[in-house]
């Protein structure tokens, strides 16, 4: 569980980091002054707010949920949240190269215009889209912890944001330190690796709840790695791995990889062409 809630933050906070750091790099190269930085920072807060409240009404609205209709929503939860890991990389990947110059170009509009709200609605989207996204993929983790493990979660937290941060000092000190394109590349496998592993565990879901037929174990490496055991479950909770996986399981498991790769494919082939169209 704690693997996953640091990665997951850790990968989050530096997509909001990279879009601040855009924006404060681009006001401090323009002189734009402390009114457009109270701009920047208010939507900050407001970003925060907007996570915040939907934690709330997402929690709040699975309290008031019958038990067995708990289960379903944390099992539609896993599905989305590996959905979003999918559409995360694919539009990084279609977007990546030129989201600084997008953004630029936007702020460029807004100082002609004297309108500096433009720069408190981006901050806020970026760091509130980021916040909504993770409380999406850590709510079956943090639903069902309690206790110590809640103060443990709580600890995984506290850590991925500051591997954030550590990460995006290191990007923006230089290239040659941590390139942002090795970066989004090496982070883009083990987001795709953690979605496999939330799109099983939902497939699990679905066979416990009885929507999915039980069958019978393909192969049983335990002897080699237990999922079961401390690093075993680390390992399983961060790609997907099982010992011991059943025909359904490896099933789906081989659906999403074939998914995946084939949706990377189309999106190479449309940046390509994208590319090859002149513009002007």
């Amino acid at each position: 569980m704690s693997g996953q809630i640091i990665f997951i933050l850790w990968r989050e906070s530096i997509e909001a980091l990279l879009v601040i750091g855009i924006l404060l790099t681009w006001l401090a190269r323009n002189n734009a002054g402390a009114r457009a930085k109270a701009y920047l920072w208010g939507g900050v807060v407001a970003g925060f707010a907007l996570a915040f409240a939907f934690a709330l009404g997402i929690l709040g609205f699975s309290e008031v949920l019958p038990a067995d209709a708990q289960d379903y929503l944390m099992t539609a939860m896993l599905f989305i949240a590996a959905g979003l890991i999918v559409q995360m990389v694919l539009w990084m990947r279609a977007h990546g190269r030129t989201l600084k110059r997008e953004l630029e170009q936007g702020l460029d509009a807004a100082a002609q215009a004297d309108h500096w709200w433009s720069v408190f609605i981006l901050a806020m989207l970026a760091v509130g889209r980021e916040g909504s996204e993770t409380v999406i993929f850590l709510y079956g983790t943090l639903a069902a912890a309690k206790g110590a493990a809640l103060a443990s979660a709580g600890i995984a937290a506290l850590i991925g944001l500051a591997a954030a941060l550590g990460t995006f000092t290191l990007l923006q000190l230089g290239s040659r330190i941590l390139p942002w394109r090795s970066f989004f590349r090496v982070s883009e496998v083990i987001l795709l690796l953690l979605g496999s592993a939330l799109f099983l565990s939902g497939i699990g879901n679905l066979i416990s709840l009885g929507f999915l037929p039980y069958t019978a174990t393909v192969w049983n490496i335990s002897w080699l790695l237990d999922d079961s055991s401390r690093f075993g479950g680390v390992v399983a909770s961060l790609t997907g791995y099982r010992s011991a996986p059943d025909v359904i399981t490896l099933a789906a498991w081989g659906a999403y990889w074939v998914s995946v790769l084939a949706l990377l494919r189309l999106g190479t082939r449309r940046a390509a062409r994208a590319r090859l169209v002149p513009h002007g």
